[in-house]
């Protein structure tokens, strides 16, 4: 999923922003009144069209509150700058025109008088602005062909649905800082699934909390009485508790209104991330809802979206149980691409509790009713765990609704919750992975499994074959091809390994700093593992330097390799899915080479190519 960073100028022209550069002073437009050492009046020039708020990541967050002709609004949470600034970010009052704003803040500094107070940066930095123009201070880990914001943070992805041959991607998203705070609906599109448009904030905090995870669904037939080209969301509200809420679009998803009668469930316990879907076989709305602290989910019914009938639950002590249980989906494949024989697909993300610690997502395959799920069984009887990904950096992996010729597509988080808030990027953090497109099928034992293979549209994105490599030996010394030199050493490796006689096949990215990245495949054992120890900057967290190991479902002693490495993440399909592995890596410089060798014995290179990436 590529933007194009030379077009960040363009980023949010949809929110009527006109990207050049600022022009006001420091302390334009703004009004200072500081009222104790911890309480600040600001006071904005009416019909400003922005507040430039200067940022300091280590700092704790004030809390604003947007006062609109003597009414309390909203409120924010933002690490104003006190010593330094580390970034700015914009506040939006485009919606208050003609009002009178002021921004009520209380900083959490622990200030001795207001003289103290006075010298904190951010009153000195912060002005209106009617345009905002961040320069790109990421450019060495940020991605080039996944979707990222251009700034703040993002987690997991929600409210995915394709319409009119628009892909529509909403995020978890804090507009006014790089680390979790004030949930948004941020919202991007995307025309082929690989260049994407930052589209204005689609839903907002209200008085029932911020806007957690959800789902979005078309209704052609109009069930909810919003039109019959509306398209409806159903998120979670969270403030002291968690209750779902709705709202609708008649705009393609652009804009949406809240239902007045919010919220339409409400439980006695933690609960979250609805996602819904209409149910051709039943003729109603299904429901999966995360009961996120009981370890299980809950499914309800509808004749409307708008009442929900509590129908079953499912998982209580079956699967990963370790962490929370999160961002359900719930679809139907064929087995093996036979439309004759179709199985249900339950993904349950779960927080802590993944293969290597920290965020994973797992499955479930089974039978679905339109009222109670049924997880199939193995051989000894048991309900088995199963991984949709075996690296460390794939999380709240939900499809796309409504997705064209019958696709199952996926998007998930590119992060683990073990270390999302310390990577070292600060005007961004987090990006998605690549689409993936779903698929059953079956393993050598007779299990049936899912596969996640990169999205058709991900072809497009291939330049000049830079190396290529037909059969040949491999041993100890091994072979060492050149990645390409452009966009940072961005590529795709397909690679053809025959361990057929036992003996592993390595395959190593390095460069001139000692950083490298070690994958390996093991087919005694029939698995594929990726080093990442020394993969380049690892030291802000403990938990980052890992070995991730996959099962790669083969028997042959054969493997085919589907490898993309963009920047700051490693993606790897094993025999078009069958394996999957994402891992973020941080090189203190780009990776420029590639080494295949056997280094317990000879083994064979089949074929590999490396493709330059645009």
């Amino acid at each position: 999923m590529k933007i194009d960073h030379t077009d960040f100028r363009n980023l949010f022209a949809a929110a009527a922003l006109t990207l050049l550069p600022a022009a006001a002073l420091a302390g334009d437009g703004v009004e200072i009144m500081h009222l104790s050492p911890d309480n600040t009046l600001v006071r904005v020039e009416k019909d400003a069209r922005l507040v430039l708020l200067p940022v300091q990541e280590s700092n704790p967050d004030a809390r604003i509150d947007i006062i609109v002709d003597g009414m309390a609004d909203r409120t924010i949470n933002v690490r104003l700058a006190t010593a330094k600034t580390d970034y700015t970010v914009p506040l939006d009052l485009s919606s208050y025109k003609g009002k009178d704003v002021v921004l009520d803040i209380l900083t959490p500094q622990g200030r001795s008088s207001v003289r103290e107070a006075k010298d904190d940066i951010c009153w000195t930095e912060m002005r209106t602005a009617d345009e905002f123009n961040p320069a790109d201070t990421e450019t060495k880990y940020r991605p080039l062909f996944h979707h990222t914001p251009l700034y703040g943070w993002m987690n997991d992805p929600n409210g995915m649905f394709y319409k009119d041959g628009v892909w529509n991607l909403y995020y978890q998203y804090n507009p006014y800082g790089s680390k979790w705070q004030n949930m948004t609906w941020g919202h991007a599109t995307s025309k082929d699934l690989i260049h994407w448009e930052q589209q204005p904030l689609a839903i907002l905090p209200d008085g029932f909390g911020m806007i957690f995870s959800g789902s979005c669904a078309l209704d052609p037939q109009n069930t909810a009485g919003f039109g019959s080209d509306a398209v409806v969301a159903l998120y979670t509200s969270a403030n002291r508790n968690q209750i779902q809420s709705m709202a609708h679009s008649n705009d393609g998803g652009m804009t949406f209104e809240k239902l007045p009668a919010n919220p339409v469930i409400t439980l006695d316990s933690e609960a979250r991330d609805p996602n819904m879907f209409r149910n051709p076989e039943t003729q109603e709305w299904n429901l999966v809802l995360a009961h996120a602290l009981e370890h299980e989910m809950l499914f309800f019914t509808s004749p409307d979206l708008k009442t929900w009938t509590l129908a079953s639950s499912f998982g209580k002590g079956l699967g990963a149980q370790d962490g929370v249980w999160e961002c359900p989906d719930l679809f139907k494949l064929p087995v093996d691409g036979n439309r004759d024989n179709q199985k249900w697909v339950l993904l349950v993300n779960l927080n802590p509790g993944g293969p290597f610690g920290g965020s994973a997502a797992q499955y479930f395959i089974g039978d679905w009713d339109g009222h109670t799920f049924t997880a199939d069984k193995d051989a000894k009887g048991n309900v088995p765990t199963k991984w949709l990904d075996y690296g460390k950096d794939n999380y709240a992996t939900v499809t796309f609704s409504d997705a064209p010729d019958n696709r199952r597509t996926a998007l998930g988080w590119m992060s683990n919750w073990q270390y999302a808030a310390d990577v070292p990027t600060m005007q961004y953090r987090s990006a998605n992975t690549l689409p993936r497109e779903l698929k059953l099928f079956t393993g050598a034992d007779g299990d049936i499994l899912l596969a996640s293979e990169p999205s058709p549209e991900l072809l497009s994105l291939r330049g000049k074959t830079v190396a290529k490599c037909g059969k040949s030996s491999l041993s100890k010394k091994g072979k060492t091809f050149r990645l390409p030199t452009e966009n940072s050493g961005v590529c795709e490796i397909l690679a053809e390994l025959d361990g057929s006689n036992g003996n592993p096949v390595e395959l190593t990215l390095s460069n001139a700093a000692g950083n490298k990245v070690t994958m390996v495949y093991d087919p005694k054992e029939h698995t594929v593992s990726m080093d990442r120890t020394r993969s380049g900057v690892t030291d802000f967290s403990d938990n980052f330097p890992a070995v991730t190991v996959a099962p790669t479902f083969e028997k042959s002693g054969r493997l085919s390799l589907r490898i993309f490495v963009d920047r700051s993440s490693i993606e790897l399909f094993a025999d078009g899915g069958r394996a999957v592995m994402t891992n973020l890596v941080f090189p203190e410089q780009p990776y420029t080479t590639l080494t295949v060798s056997a280094p317990k014995g000879k083994a064979a290179l089949k074929d590999l190519k490396i493709f330059s990436l645009k």
